[in-house]
C-alpha cells in the first residue's frame, strides 16, 4: 500500500476553531466525482460561498447531512455487495442506505449533476422533488466508499462524514443548481491541491488520488481520540 497520507491537525483548527459548545456529530455524505480528460484525471469541486459560516470561501466537493426523506427515497439500482458491507459495519443498512442517496442529492443540489438512470418523471414531496421531475433514478451502483471523518468536538458544525467517489461518466445530465456553491469547476488533481481547501478535503483529495493507482485500497477513518487527531485503516 502507498504511505499513508498525511493528516494536517493543525490546518483542521485553523478550519473551524473550537468553541465550547458540545455537539452531537450529524450522519452526511460528499460525493467525489472524477473523470480523465486526455489521460489527467479530474475532480469536481466547488467553492463555498463567502457568506457561509462553516468553511466560508474554502473549496470542497458536494456534499451536506443526510435528511429524512433520504430513507425512504427510491433508486435505480442499489449498493454493490462489497459497498453495503462496508458500510453496514458501521451502521444499519437503512441508514447506509440514506448515506448513499444524501451523497447523490446533495450533488444535484449543489452542482445540478444527476448521478442517476433515465426514469418517467414523478411527482415527489420533500428534497427529493426536482430529483425526480428531472426523470431520473439515482444510480447508487455507481459509488465507492473511499473514506469516513468524525469533526473534532468543540467545533461549531460536527459531522460523521461518509466520503463517496464516482466516475464523472456516470453522470446523466445536468440541471439547476442551489447556488450553495458559488463557483463549480473539473480540476485536475495538481490544480486542485494548490486551492483554498479545508484539511479533511487535502486528505480526502490525497486518498482519491492513491486509490486511482491502487485499488482496493483499506478505507481510512479521521477522528478525535485521546485528544489528537487519528487516522485508523481499515
Amino acid at each position: 500500500m502507498r504511505a499513508p497520507s498525511p493528516f494536517d491537525a493543525r490546518q483542521d483548527l485553523a478550519d473551524a476553531p473550537a468553541t465550547s459548545r458540545r455537539l452531537r456529530p450529524k450522519d452526511a455524505a460528499t460525493l467525489i466525482l472524477v473523470r480523465q480528460t486526455r489521460g489527467v484525471p479530474e475532480v469536481l469541486m466547488g467553492r463555498r460561498a463567502p457568506g457561509h459560516v462553516f468553511m466560508a470561501s474554502k473549496w470542497v466537493f458536494p456534499g451536506g447531512r443526510i435528511e429524512r426523506a433520504d430513507f425512504g427515497a427510491a433508486s435505480a439500482t442499489d449498493l454493490a455487495a462489497e459497498v453495503a458491507a462496508r458500510l453496514e459495519r458501521e451502521t444499519a443498512p437503512r441508514r447506509a442506505r440514506a448515506l448513499a442517496l444524501a451523497a447523490v442529492r446533495e450533488t444535484f443540489e449543489e452542482t445540478g449533476l444527476i448521478l442517476g438512470r433515465p426514469a418517467p418523471p414523478a411527482s415527489v414531496a420533500g428534497p427529493w422533488r426536482a430529483f425526480r421531475q428531472s426523470g431520473a433514478l439515482p444510480d447508487l451502483a455507481a459509488l465507492t466508499y473511499v473514506a469516513r471523518a468524525i469533526t473534532p468536538p468543540g467545533r461549531t458544525r460536527r459531522f460523521d462524514a461518509r466520503f463517496f467517489m464516482a466516475d464523472g461518466k456516470t453522470l446523466l445530465a445536468h440541471g439547476a443548481a442551489s447556488g450553495e456553491l458559488d463557483e463549480v469547476a473539473w480540476l485536475p488533481l495538481p490544480e486542485a491541491r494548490a486551492l483554498d481547501l479545508p484539511a479533511i478535503t487535502r486528505f480526502v483529495l490525497s486518498e482519491v488520488a492513491a486509490r486511482l493507482d491502487e485499488d482496493p485500497r483499506p478505507l481510512p477513518f479521521v477522528r478525535w481520540r485521546h485528544g489528537h487527531h487519528a487516522v485508523d485503516y481499515d
